[in-house]
């Protein structure tokens, strides 16, 4: 994995699109003080680079659905790199997991997933975890308020 050089205008593009991505680019380049073609170039480049993934809206999941949040921990019986990837493409195939950590000390996995209620979470389990025969531990959370939830990451200058 190589990382990307960054300047200080790529890091106040990054920013700013990290709080709000539907700007025209009119507007970020007036936010960032440059100029609009400069700033679509830049944009645009950090796209091709890959250091942004992608553009998205984030949905509040207590505003359209009652929805449980489930913080999994997973621990498999055989930990070959092959078997590790096997898990990690199971559950990339599960919608109603959004995130998937491999970890260090403790589980081997951590997984974030949203379900509609128990009934969903049992199946997700069964379906995803359980009937595999490599997971040897599942160890549920569930939220019952959240505090915070950020996606903005820092970014510093590289070059």
């Amino acid at each position: 994995m190589t990382t990307v050089a960054l300047d200080e205008l790529d890091v106040r593009i990054l920013t700013q699109m990290q709080k709000d991505a539907s700007l025209t680019n009119q507007d970020l380049a007036e936010i960032v003080h440059a100029s609009p073609p400069t700033c679509m170039r830049r944009v645009r480049r950090l796209i091709e680079s890959g250091v942004i993934e992608k553009q998205i809206a984030i949905v509040a999941p207590e505003k359209v659905a009652n929805t449980l949040t489930a913080i999994i921990e997973v621990t498999l019986d055989v930990q070959t790199a092959e078997r590790l990837q096997q898990f990690e493409q199971r559950v990339g195939l599960e919608a109603t997991v959004l995130q998937c950590y491999r970890v260090s000390t403790g589980p081997d996995f951590v997984l974030i997933a949203q379900v509609t209620d128990m009934p969903a979470y049992h199946a997700l389990v069964h379906r995803a975890l359980t009937a595999e025969a490599n997971v040897r531990n599942v160890r549920s959370f569930f939220s019952v308020h959240r505090s915070k939830f950020e996606t903005n990451i820092t970014v510093t200058a590289t070059a």
